[in-house]
Formats: C-alpha cells, structure tokens, sequence
C-alpha cells in the first residue's frame, strides 16, 4: 500500500466483511442479533436493498466469544461489517485492485441448501478472491434442536443423537456443493488448516446460537492470514466509497462513506464522483461517526468527530454534494498542488464504470450506482439489452426514449425503476404513449414483474401470428371409414402428428395437391381442429376416394412456402409433433421440386 504523503506509521485496520448469500436466508437477521436491533422489519419485503455498515468493537467481540477468542494479542479493533445485496457489496463498493470486502460471510439456510444467490455469491466471491467463510443458518428449525445463545461447539454436545445427526448430514452436503464448486470445506471445529479449508459455522441468526463461533473464526481469519492487507498507513490520505447519499434535517446534503483506508478529517479537500462523471471537489466541514454496534441507515444519533481512521462508517457533511455519485470513490487530497492529476484519476475511474448499452433495450434508472449496477447486472443475466441506465427520477425524457424504442421492439420500449419517482410530466405523456413502467423497492422482484410481462406479451404475439399461419399436420385414411367418394369425400382419419383445421390444404406423400379439409366431425359435432392422436371425420372438397385418395394413404397439410419461412422464426412455439410433421412436409417438397427440375 502506497503513503500517499502521510508517516510511515502502521497498525491493523479494521477488517471490513461482507454478507452475502440468497434472499431471506437471515444476512440481515444475523447483524441485527449481534447489534439488538430490528432493521430487517424494516426493509422492503423484508430484503436488504440498501448498503449498511456496522462497526462492532474488538471489546463486544470478546464479551460474546468469552472463552471462545484465546487468539493471544489482538491487534484488529474490531470488525466493520456491511449488510447488502451481494452484488452492491462487490460491483458498486470497489476499491483499487478489488473488492471492498477483506473478508466475507456466506449465510446459508440449512433446510434450503444452496439456492441461485448462493452460487452468484459464490461467483463473486471467487472472481475476487475474498476469503470466506459459510454460516449455515437456522439450525433452530432443527426437528429436537435445542437453540440457545451460546457457542455452537457447547451446544451441539447437549443435542439429541437425533438432532446432531441431521445437522452432520446437512453440513456434508454443504461440503459436498463446495467441493462440486472447487472448495474445500469442513466444520470449522474439524478445521486445522484455515487458509485451506472454507471454514462451516452452524449458526442461529434467531436465537444467536453460534455466533461466538463466527465472530471467533473472523478475528483469528483477519489476525492470522490478513495481516498484510490490513496494514495502515494511519495519517495516509484517506479513501472510501460512497454508500449513500441523504437529505438531512437542518444540515442539507450529506454522504454515508465507508472509509478503507488512511484518515479522514474535518477541513480535508476531498473529490468525489458526480452524476455527470465530472469529479466534485470540495471541503469537509463535519463529520458525524454513528455509535458502535449501530447501523448507520438507522441511526439517529451520530457522534460529532474530528477525524476518522479506516476502516469506518462515517456521514460527511460538505457542500456540494448534490449531484454526488452513490458507489464512487471519494479521496482526500492533502496536497493542492494534486488536485489536477486526481481529477484526472477519477475521471478514469468513472468512465470504467458506464454500463454497457445497446441501440434497443429498456431504460432502467435507479436511486444509487449500486442499485443501477445490480439493475442491470440481473437484466444482462436474462439477456435483456439496455437502451438507457441512469441514476434519479423518471423523467419525460425517459418516456420519449422508451417510446422510440416502443416503435421497433414493443416488449423492450419500457421503464424500470428502483427506488424512483415517476415525476408528474412522465406519468402523464407515459399514460398517452402506452409504456408500461415497471416500479419497485426489490430488485429481483422489479425484474420479474418485466420478464413475466413481457414474456406473456410475447406469448400473446406468437399465438396471434401462429393463427394466421396454416399449421403443419397429416393423417391417414383409415380402411373401412369410408362414409363417402366424393362432392366432398367423407372419410375417418387418425391425426399422426401436427394438427389439421377446416379451410387447410392437402397433399398425398408424393408432393402431390388433393384439395382441402371442409369440415372435421367429432361425434357428429364439428370442431376447429383435430390434432395428434384424435381419431375424426373429415370432409375433403376435391379428390374422389378410390382415385386420388384412398384407405391407408397418409395426407399432409400442403404448407405454402411462405408460412414455412414463418413457422420456422416461431419453432420454439410449436409441440414436437408439429415440428417433426414440418419437417417431413420441406422434405416432400424439396423432393417434388428437385423432380421438376429434372
């Protein structure tokens, strides 16, 4: 790590960790056990979609480990943890070289099992190569669980022989999808190698069972192996990342900023990224550091400081900050004459953080960076283009784009929002242009209210079109279902695949044309088609049974060549026998045709 011109002075900063893992499986449960507080009750579908930071003291660490912390001198302060959407605490919080995160937390319901957060998690983490390690949670719902606020390691001795089997196979499960992933894993209190091994905590987010445990392993993780990468240059320039940008009583704007390194003070010159990628400079008048073990989106009471040292969570008060860019980095600048190249630095830095757009796709906006990140990151996953990605309110520019988009691709010519306003003007000129927005508060959940949508949408399209198209379909005579010759033919027939409707075409095997279907009969009661494996009669306006037609021959539907071309684009709408009887029909025809020409 570079002294930015700061002392050589170095001591252990504090590790900062992320919690990651599948919805409801406890990330928020877990820190409100350890702070005593209730913010998950006060999350939006009960699902962190915010960045929040808690500090927890060295000193709260060792009361609950008691006996469990016997790591000799600890050199850490404490642990800075960060409760947020997996892909918010890795593609919106970065740092130079990486991920925020030191260290990370990876819950795990241990009824649910991995789920498909947990393995975009598990992703992350690997891409960033964050140490982590597994809290297999709710082991309460354990049928005979004893659950009580205690060490895992004393409570597992007092469970049934029952209880205690469960949960080894549980966790050997767990392993086992580990090791499918290429990891290592073990419980922790088998664990001897920690640097090796990914360590499985049983925990109780609930009832705070094995939580010592966890706290535990973390300190001897961040003590043991992160000795280096948590060094600190204390009076070193001081760097962070935005979380949050807030509007507060009596003071204006202000920003909630986890420093990572150095040393923040009052008075310091500070750049910061902006909404219009031109950097903000300006100077610290206050700053406010929330009270340990509170969370800093819930706190009300903050402690007026004069400077902070990494890693902490911390509300600057400054001017102009407005137009401030949630997820940028923000960097102290000691040295005037280093305002210029710093500028020029973040610059850079916002640039690598556009999000890729096409020239047809959605407009998604969103209150924050990280939040628009994680839009669109889930949106890429369902191979959803994007037209437009910006931070705010839904304007009536958002509508005119959507609308442009609206006029070549129906099903991408919408909003979505997260977190936002639709502002009056918008509401109305979206109303008159017919586009759809799509608001919510849970990303996953904003998404698929789109991809349902317009997925019934497209449905709706396809069937419209397939009913304009003459569907592929044959059958065969059958011998002695002869009802009549001719002026129309009557005939039983056994649908072999495809479906047949009254008005279609006809053709013998050999390519040749024998009229059309009149009517299909079911029982004596006309019905608007017949398909694989219906038995029916049909009236055939044209050939004579006996000449053209007879018992036994299998007739297809004469698909002109244009609604094949059509057919083909809507394959994935069509059943296998419909396919496969499409199929057959361009191979009687190829044939046909290459007779003609000889």
């Amino acid at each position: 790590m570079s002294n930015r011109g700061g002392s050589k002075k170095k001591v252990m900063r504090t590790p900062i960790v992320a919690v990651l893992g599948h919805i409801d499986h406890g990330k928020t449960t877990l820190l409100d056990n350890i702070r005593g507080t209730a913010i998950a009750q006060r999350e939006a579908g009960g699902i962190t979609q915010h960045i929040g930071a808690t500090e927890i003291p060295i000193s709260v660490i060792k009361k609950i480990c008691g006996p469990l912390l016997d790591v000799g001198k600890i050199e850490v302060s404490g642990l800075l943890f960060i409760d947020t959407p997996g892909h918010q605490a890795f593609t919106s919080l970065r740092k130079r070289g990486g991920a925020l995160a030191d260290l990370a937390v990876l819950i795990v319901d241990i009824m649910e099992g991995f789920q498909p957060q947990t393995y975009e998690s598990l992703h992350i983490l690997r891409t960033f190569k964050t140490p982590f390690v597994v809290a297999l949670n709710k082991i309460d719902r354990i049928r005979g669980w004893r659950s009580e606020k205690k060490p895992f390691v004393l409570s597992y001795k007092e469970q049934s022989d029952e209880a205690r089997r469960f949960l080894d196979e549980k966790v050997y499960e767990i392993v086992g999808t580990l090791y499918d992933e290429g990891f290592s894993a073990e419980r922790y209190d088998r664990i001897r190698d920690f640097t090796r091994t990914v360590a499985i905590i049983p925990i109780s987010a609930k009832t705070g069972e094995g939580i010592p445990d966890l706290l535990m392993v973390l300190i001897g993780l961040a003590q043991r192996f992160l000795e280096e990468s948590l060094q600190l240059h204390v009076e070193a320039e001081g760097v962070g990342v935005v979380l949050e940008k807030k509007e507060e009583r009596g003071i204006g704007t202000t920003i909630d900023v986890i420093l990572y390194d150095g040393t923040l003070s009052v008075g310091d010159t500070i750049i910061i990224g902006s909404l219009d990628r031109s950097p903000i400079v300006t100077k610290v008048r206050g700053l406010l550091k929330p009270r340990a073990l509170r969370e800093m989106r819930a706190e009300s009471k903050f402690e007026r400081v004069r400077s902070v040292t990494a890693a902490a969570g911390v509300k600057i008060i400054a001017p102009n900050l407005e137009s401030v860019l949630t997820g940028s980095q923000l960097r102290v600048v000691k040295d005037e004459t280093r305002i210029e190249d710093a500028i020029k630095e973040m610059q850079a830095e916002l640039e690598e953080l556009r999000i890729e757009t096409a020239a047809e796709g959605v407009v998604i906006k969103a209150d924050t960076l990280g939040a628009l990140e994680a839009l669109a990151s889930e949106l890429q996953r369902e191979n959803i283009s994007i037209m437009k990605a910006e931070v705010g309110n839904i304007s009536k520019r958002d509508v005119i784009d959507a609308a442009t988009v609206k006029e070549k691709d129906p099903n991408l010519g919408v909003i979505i929002g997260f977190n936002v306003d639709v502002l009056p003007d918008a509401r109305e000129m979206a109303q008159q242009s017919d586009i759809p927005i799509f608001l919510g508060d849970v990303i996953y959940k904003v998404i698929e209210d789109y991809v349902s949508w317009a997925r019934r949408r497209r449905e709706e399209e396809m069937r419209k079109a397939l009913e304009a198209l003459i569907i592929p379909g044959k059958f065969m005579i059958l011998p002695d279902y002869v009802f009549r010759q001719s002026k129309p033919a009557i005939v039983g027939v056994r649908v072999l695949g495809g479906r047949i409707k009254p008005g279609a075409p006809l053709m013998r095997a050999d390519g040749v044309a024998v009229g059309s279907i009149k009517e299909i009969q079911d029982r004596g009661n006309n019905i608007p088609e017949a398909r694989q494996g219906m038995e029916v009669a049909v009236s055939i306006i044209g050939p004579t049974v006996g000449r053209q037609i007879k018992e036994q021959d299998i007739l297809y539907v004469d698909v002109p060549e244009s609604h094949i071309g059509e057919l083909e684009k809507f394959k994935e709408y069509l059943t296998d026998d419909e396919k496969e009887t499409l199929e057959e029909i361009k191979e009687i025809k190829a044939s046909r045709a290459a007779a003609r020409s000889h």
